[in-house]
């Protein structure tokens, strides 16, 4: 199947080198910056043609086009595509995880079958990025004859397809963004609070990512309720309220803050749990209150 990519930064070029692995043709590379598709090309045999701008003659052989531009642009360069006047309408999809197919109706208005593939993985180089797509669950919708076609990419790439409604595309991302880089803002707070003990961020940072590590090989066998540990876990009342004072007097306003709204979920976890210590998940729930309430009372 020939496939031409627009936008070749560090996911287009994963994709393009991922997709020659498993024997699909990379016919041309439509980048702004020439010489980062010119990078990506030197590994594809043969070499694809580069392009600065998608426009009819470079793309006309294409059954696929991948629009992996970043997403203020996908709608602009779908008009693009729209006005080249491509022959055989191919199929076109975009990769972005928080918009759905809707942006390319300027395509799917001229006959062009349209969807969005969205790999859930961190690709940060395009060279390291093309291995990782292997057990990755991918997000496919649009069209019926696209969403098939994208299913069929993604388990050649020996991913995981799923799809969700179009409509919910923007919930589906901000639980990604939750999972993903809101963990990584987790972990920046942990890393502060540890850092006032008197070690280093660098030195907390080291200590903390093991804890990190071993939760989530939990969460691999385990439901969020049953991972769960710690003092929520163990209706720990005392031992929240020692972190609650030493929050208080010795960690920032915004880490307090983000502790007690983290403290209500897992008492929501905990409290699904059949052997549940309901009188003591209930004074806790009531220290929460009262500390959000001395917070909110500092803040006005």
């Amino acid at each position: 199947m020939k496939i031409s990519i627009i936008g070749v930064g560090r996911m287009g070029g994963a994709l393009a080198l991922a997709l020659v692995k498993k024997g699909y043709s990379i016919e041309t590379l439509v980048a702004r910056r020439t010489e980062t598709a010119q990078k990506i090309a030197a590994f594809i045999n043969p070499k694809p043609r580069i392009s600065s701008a998608p426009e009819s003659e470079s793309l006309a052989a294409s059954e696929v086009i991948f629009i992996c531009a970043q997403d203020a642009e996908i709608e602009k360069t779908a008009e693009s595509l729209a006005a080249a006047k491509l022959p055989g309408k191919p199929f076109i999809f975009h990769v972005s995880g928080s918009l759905s197919s809707s942006v390319l109706r300027v395509l799917r208005n001229e006959g062009f079958r349209v969807g969005s593939l969205h790999p859930l993985v961190s690709v940060s180089d395009a060279l390291l990025g093309a291995e990782r797509f292997a057990g990755v669950y991918f997000c496919v919708e649009g069209e019926p004859e696209a969403a098939a076609l994208a299913k069929k990419i993604v388990l050649d790439l020996e991913g995981k397809p799923f799809t969700v409604p179009t409509e919910l595309k923007p919930l589906y991302h901000a639980a990604a963004v939750t999972a993903a880089g809101h963990l990584t803002a987790l972990v920046s707070v942990a890393v502060e609070m540890l850092a006032a003990c008197g070690l280093s961020n660098a030195a907390a940072q080291e200590i903390l990512l093991p804890l990190v590590k071993s939760t989530v090989v939990n969460l691999e066998t385990q439901t969020p309720a049953e991972a769960l540990t710690g003092t929520f876990a163990r209706a720990d009342v005392e031992t929240l309220r020692r972190h609650l004072e030493i929050l208080q007097s010795h960690a920032a306003p915004e880490l307090a803050a983000v502790y007690l709204q983290l403290g209500r979920r897992s008492l929501h976890l905990a409290e699904s749990r059949e052997t549940a210590n309901r009188e003591n998940l209930e004074r806790m729930r009531e220290l929460l209150r009262a500390a959000e309430d001395k917070i909110r009372r500092s803040d006005s």
